[in-house]
């Protein structure tokens, strides 16, 4: 895990994409977010942290992460980002959170992977789904969607699911011009849009 303490009630936990090395995030959600305690949890078998980056592991590890976070700042803020969103989703439907951000995020793995490659039967094969669309309808915090105009990895599609298995009126969607999944960040105004 990468964090930058702070005292207060106050506190951000990013989810990263798979294999992202969120410690290369932190200085950035720092100016972005500042004033907040900052938490970014390296998955199992990445970034030093032991295990296997199972979807059982991954939210096991994150819901004790967020428990551990809010005794000591009650007031947080998820972002979930590419597979983080599916980590970050389940943790929302389960606690409360101050706001929720999602970036290029996905319905269910399955589904994205499947858009992407229509003639693998990818449903069968996968071992972790991160059906996100199981869990949304019990997040109740405001919540942000920012997806990629050329996302090359998740279909704008599986995006636009998820944000009709929100509850009404809870969720702002944008779309982020020029950029694709890995690039979003790249765009002068998206650290604005995560704060707004």
């Amino acid at each position: 895990m990468s964090t930058h303490p702070h005292a207060g009630s106050a506190a951000l936990i990013y989810f990263g994409g798979n294999a992202e090395d969120v410690s290369l995030d932190i200085t950035d959600i720092i100016d972005a977010f500042p004033g907040r305690a900052i938490y970014a949890l390296h998955y199992p078998g990445y970034g030093g942290s032991s295990g296997s980056p199972s979807q059982q592991a991954v939210f096991a590890d994150s819901l004790a992460l967020f428990d551990r976070v809010h005794a000591e700042h009650p007031n947080i803020v998820v972002i979930g980002r590419s597979l983080g969103s599916g980590v970050a989703v389940w943790i929302a439907s389960q606690r409360p959170l101050a706001r929720f951000i999602l970036v290029t995020p996905f319905d269910s793995l399955g589904d994205a992977a499947e858009e992407q490659y229509p003639f693998v039967p990818v449903r069968w094969l996968l071992r972790d789904k991160f059906e996100s669309w199981r869990y949304a309808p019990q997040v109740t915090a405001s919540t942000r969607i920012i997806v990629a105009e050329d996302d090359e990895v998740i279909p704008r599609s599986s995006s636009e699911r998820l944000r009709t298995r929100f509850r009404e009126g809870i969720v702002s969607y944008v779309v982020v011009p020029k950029v694709g999944h890995n690039t979003v960040q790249n765009n002068p105004g998206y650290w604005v849009l995560l704060n707004q």
